[in-house]
């Protein structure tokens, strides 16, 4: 990328940066990732959007709390984190009390969730919802 592009990109908002990757996105797994998406920013109003680690990332008050990760062969992920700084926290275990049985979790204060194809999307779209739902309320009690 040039000087030039790399100014325009970085005067674009976030919200700019993301439609501008998905419009010249190439993956084999784009109508899912789209899906995915809306699921995100329809879970909680107080979710913006920009780019991170070459994928769409969703934060609140500038703190990152779940990112894309587009690197996978026949799936993709979501890794839900909380952001750049780590915390001493109080308590053991998962960040939060997954019911739904879908997160893998990488630390206490990271976990992924895979997706597939479409028809995982839409099973997993509640449990989902209800995830993104926990994993905010966690982060801001934090």
């Amino acid at each position: 990328m040039n000087r030039t592009s790399n100014k325009a990109k970085s005067t674009m908002t976030g919200e700019q940066q993301v439609a501008d990757f998905m419009q010249k996105l190439e993956h084999p797994q784009k109508q899912e990732i789209a899906a995915v998406r809306t699921i995100i920013l329809s879970a909680d109003q107080q979710l913006h959007e920009h780019i991170k680690w070459n994928a769409p990332s969703f934060c609140v008050d500038n703190e990152d709390r779940i990112t894309f990760n587009l690197r996978g062969k026949g799936y993709f992920m979501l890794v839900f984190h909380c952001g750049a700084k780590v915390r001493e926290r109080n308590g053991e275990g998962p960040f939060i009390d997954d019911t739904s049985g879908l997160l893998e979790w990488a630390a206490h204060d990271r976990a992924t969730l895979k997706f597939t194809n479409m028809a995982d999307v839409e099973d997993k779209r509640d449990r989902l919802t209800e995830i993104i739902r926990k994993w905010l309320a966690a982060a801001s009690s934090e």
